[in-house]
């Protein structure tokens, strides 16, 4: 029985199942939180449930607890250390792990841990690939060879068609060596059925938003730094001021300072000048992005700089939110214009203002319509179980190739 390996929307390649004794061997640097660490354990938790072992080196953190109660091990040693001893020290101990466990594959998911788990993997003669779960920059040449270490492999996966094409010209490799494996979100976290009214309401009362709110709500989901673009929402929001619409919309900017407070008080300043106390607030932290979005009639997701993969513009989506984006990196790929949401001029004020009155004036009728579409769109394409099926079918594809010619694919 063979397994599907989506490459985009429209075409799939089939390649061979995994051996019923797999074993796997993820490396990164630690399990705290994040999402490299959230797919790390998706992954190992899909090929226990395949029928596999999971292993997964790092130096630990609070997430080990789930990778354990799903079945996965930990292997702990300091991978996450860039010292070149402990990396040599690290290689060493994963080849051990690795002819003990009998790992047939590894997989790094960070560069540093990339190169004690390459040299590992050279030794023990097993296949190995690497995740680029962003783009990294490089402005010497010493830096583009650290960051090479990613391509050095069997194959590389990007999170999204962004960063193949970044991952292909910035390191020169052969295409159809980079695939490219969107993040999945958990629809069982992110399922509007899921979420019981009084979360939503708990939110309401939080951000003081009234339950009789007519204005179009508008969600901003992300920490307070510049990139994100929260200054230019507010610039956005100052001109529909001007133009007679400041009681129209509702803006929540949700997320933690995390120690910017200039930055912050930057955004208060702002938007005491533009007159905009009533119309946009900074509603701080949020641990419950699913009620979030559902309080909101639409998400924004204005960054000022090309996201990898870009969740706050995939979630809101998921939960049946159009969302407008600014119109580079992989939100190019998540949000169809006129169909699922807007895209805007990146660091545009006045298309990011011109793509609200857009979102305006279809309605709620409009919106909602738009939200279900992206709905749809979103659970077919970036759950976790087709994250998942995605990553189970390289696996089977490298482990082929190896077959086959009996030596590096």
């Amino acid at each position: 029985m063979g397994v599907y390996l989506p490459r985009h929307e429209t075409m799939q390649v089939l390649v061979t199942s995994l051996p019923a004794d797999f074993t796997l061997l993820q490396v990164t640097p630690e399990l705290e939180t994040g999402g490299a660490e959230q797919t790390t354990l998706d992954v190992a938790h899909a090929v226990i449930a395949a029928g596999g072992r999971a292993l997964v080196a790092a130096r630990g953190g609070r997430m080990v607890a789930r990778l354990e109660a799903d079945g996965g091990r930990l292997a702990q040693m300091p991978v996450q250390s860039k010292n070149p001893l402990v990396m040599l020290g690290n290689a060493a101990r994963l080849t051990d792990l690795i002819r003990k466990e009998g790992v047939d594959l590894v997989h790094a998911r960070s560069r540093a841990p990339a190169f004690s788990a390459l040299w590992a993997a050279q030794a023990a003669k097993v296949p190995f690939i690497a995740t680029y779960h962003g783009v990294y920059n490089a402005k010497s040449g010493l830096k583009r060879w650290y960051n090479a270490v990613m391509t050095r492999g069997d194959l590389v996966i990007a999170n999204s068609e962004f960063t193949r094409d970044h991952v292909i010209a910035e390191h020169g490799i052969a295409p159809e060596k980079v695939v490219a494996i969107p993040r999945g979100i958990d629809l069982r976290r992110f399922e509007p059925g899921m979420v019981a009214p009084a979360r939503v309401e708990a939110l309401r009362t939080a951000w003081n938003v009234d339950p009789s709110e007519r204005r179009m709500k508008v969600l901003l989901a992300g920490r307070l730094t510049r990139w994100k673009g929260q200054a230019l929402l507010i610039e956005a929001a100052a001109r529909l001021q001007i133009e007679g619409l400041g009681d129209k919309i509702l803006f929540l900017l949700a997320g933690d300072d995390q120690g910017r407070t200039e930055y912050r008080a930057e955004l208060e300043a702002a938007i005491r000048a533009a007159g905009l106390q009533d119309t946009v607030r900074l509603v701080g932290h949020c641990d419950d992005m699913p009620a979030a979005y559902l309080l909101a009639d639409l998400a924004v997701a204005p960054s000022l700089e090309p996201e990898a993969f870009g969740r706050t513009a995939v979630e809101p989506q998921v939960m049946g939110r159009p969302v407008i984006a600014a119109a580079h990196g992989a939100t190019r790929e998540t949000v169809v214009p006129g169909e699922t949401g807007w895209l805007a001029a990146p660091r545009d004020a006045e298309a990011l203002a011109e793509a609200l009155k857009q979102a305006l004036s279809i309605g709620a009728a409009g919106r909602a319509a738009m939200g279900e579409a992206a709905r749809l769109r979103a659970k077919r394409l970036y759950s976790v179980d087709a994250m998942c099926e995605a990553y189970l079918a390289v696996y089977a594809r490298v482990l082929e190739a190896r077959q086959k010619d009996g030596s590096k694919a």
